[in-house]
C-alpha cells in the first residue's frame, strides 16, 4: 500500500497518521453540529477533540502493550514509543474516560454527551481503518483466494508472506461497516430522541461488525473459539441493546424531542456526505 504520503525535508507524512488526524477532525465537526442541535455549547467540540484524541491513543497503546507484555520487558522503549501497536477497544475505553471528564467538568449529562459524539465516533473509526489499510499496519486478515484479496508488500511492519499470497483486506471491511454504522446513527438520531439512543446504536452496530469481521482475521481464540476482540464486542453489543431498550422505554413515556434538548430539530441543514 502507501505507508508514506510525502517527505518534505526531514518531515515524513505517514498515511496512517494523516487518516487518524482526519478522523478526529471529522468526528469533532460532527460533534459540534450535534452539540448545537441539542442546545449545548458547540465550542466544547474542540475540547472533546483533544481530550478523546489523547485518551484514545493512550488507551489503545496501553492495551496493546499489555496484550504483549513480553515486548515491554525485553524492549521497553519500542513498546512504549514504537509506531506500531494500537488496539481499537483500548482506544474506545481511553477515549470514553477522557470524554467523560469533559462532560463532568461542563455539566453535560453523560448519555446526552455520548449521543453527540456517537456519529463522529463511527465515521472517525472508518477513516482510521482506511489509514490502517494504506499503511499495512498488520491488522489484515487471513490468507485468501477471493478476487479482492490484497498483498501489503509495503507494510510498515513488514510483509511476512511470499509473492503471490493475498489476504483479506479486513481494514477495508471495517471501514465500510463503520461507514454504514455512521449512516444508521445519523439517519435515526432524530427519530430516537431519548438520551442514549444514538450511542446505543453505535454500541450495537460497530462492535457487531467487528465481531463478524474478526472471523476473517488471524487473531487467536482465547475462549470458546472466540478472540479477545469478539468477546469484547459481544459485551458492547449487549450493553448497547440494554441501553437502547431503556432509551426507547423513556421515549415512549415522553416522546417530545425536547427530551434531548433538540431545540432546532427542524432548522438544521442536511449533512453532506460527499
Amino acid at each position: 500500500m502507501y505507508p508514506e504520503i510525502a517527505t518534505i525535508g526531514p518531515v515524513t507524512l505517514y498515511s496512517f497518521g494523516a487518516m487518524m488526524g482526519l478522523g478526529f477532525l471529522v468526528a469533532a465537526n460532527l460533534a459540534r453540529r450535534e452539540l448545537r442541535r441539542r442546545g449545548l455549547n458547540p465550542e466544547l467540540a474542540s475540547t472533546l477533540l483533544f481530550a478523546t484524541a489523547a485518551g484514545g491513543i493512550l488507551g489503545s497503546r496501553i492495551w496493546a502493550i499489555f496484550n504483549d507484555w513480553t515486548v515491554l520487558v525485553t524492549d521497553p522503549m519500542t513498546a512504549l514509543f514504537g509506531g506500531a501497536g494500537f488496539v481499537w477497544y483500548g482506544g474506545l475505553i481511553g477515549g470514553a474516560i477522557a470524554a467523560s471528564a469533559v462532560f463532568f467538568q461542563h455539566g453535560i449529562p453523560w448519555l446526552r454527551g455520548a449521543d453527540c459524539v456517537a456519529p463522529g465516533l463511527a465515521l472517525g473509526q472508518a477513516l482510521g481503518r482506511v489509514g490502517c489499510h494504506l499503511a499495512g499496519d498488520g491488522d489484515w486478515g487471513a490468507v485468501t483466494t477471493v478476487p479482492w484479496g490484497v498483498a501489503y508488500r509495503e507494510s510498515v511492519i513488514g510483509w511476512p508472506y511470499p509473492d503471490g499470497v493475498l489476504v483479506h483486506p479486513t481494514p477495508v471491511y471495517e471501514a465500510v461497516a463503520y461507514t454504514v454504522s455512521f449512516f444508521l446513527i445519523w439517519g435515526f438520531r432524530r427519530r430516537f430522541t431519548a438520551d442514549g439512543s444514538a450511542f446505543a446504536l453505535y454500541l450495537v452496530t460497530a462492535p457487531a461488525a467487528r465481531f463478524f469481521i474478526e472471523f476473517y482475521r488471524i487473531n487467536p481464540p482465547v475462549f470458546a473459539g472466540l478472540t479477545q476482540a469478539q468477546l469484547f464486542s459481544l459485551a458492547l453489543v449487549a450493553a448497547g441493546v440494554l441501553l437502547f431498550a431503556t432509551a426507547r422505554y423513556r421515549q415512549s413515556r415522553d416522546p417530545s424531542p425536547l427530551l434531548t434538548g433538540d431545540l432546532n430539530a427542524t432548522a438544521e441543514p442536511s449533512v453532506s456526505t460527499s
